[in-house]
């Protein structure tokens, strides 16, 4: 779920809930950040549940695509959110974990909350 852009940041979060116990979270963030020597780039700023902090950066942005990326970063490596239709978009993350290379992808469709 994200809050619409305001201030310069959006914001969102995410449950993950099994047996009726809340099992992870997550709040989100994408917020305009000055980069040294590239100028201010979007950063997005994941905070999940047990973890620290981490931060994207802005790699691809277009009407219909938005990738963020940060190489160190243990996994993943690259978040991508894809316009496929009106009230359809898939986000993936991927990258190198142990070596292997994972690809994870997240089917969304627009719903009206209660």
């Amino acid at each position: 779920q994200w809050m619409e852009p305001r201030g310069g940041t959006m914001i969102g979060m995410s449950r993950t809930v099994a047996g009726g116990e809340t099992v992870e979270h997550e709040h989100l963030r994408i917020e305009t950040r000055g980069v040294a020597g590239s100028g201010d780039r979007l950063a997005f700023v994941a905070l999940p549940s047990g973890q620290v902090e981490a931060v994207f950066f802005q790699a691809e942005l277009s009407d219909s695509v938005a990738v963020f990326e940060a190489p160190e970063h243990d996994f993943p490596q690259r978040i991508t959110y894809r316009h496929l239709a009106r009230g359809l978009a898939v986000a993936t993350i991927e990258g190198e974990e142990e070596g292997i290379t994972r690809v994870i992808e997240f089917p969304m469709t627009r719903t009206n909350c209660p």
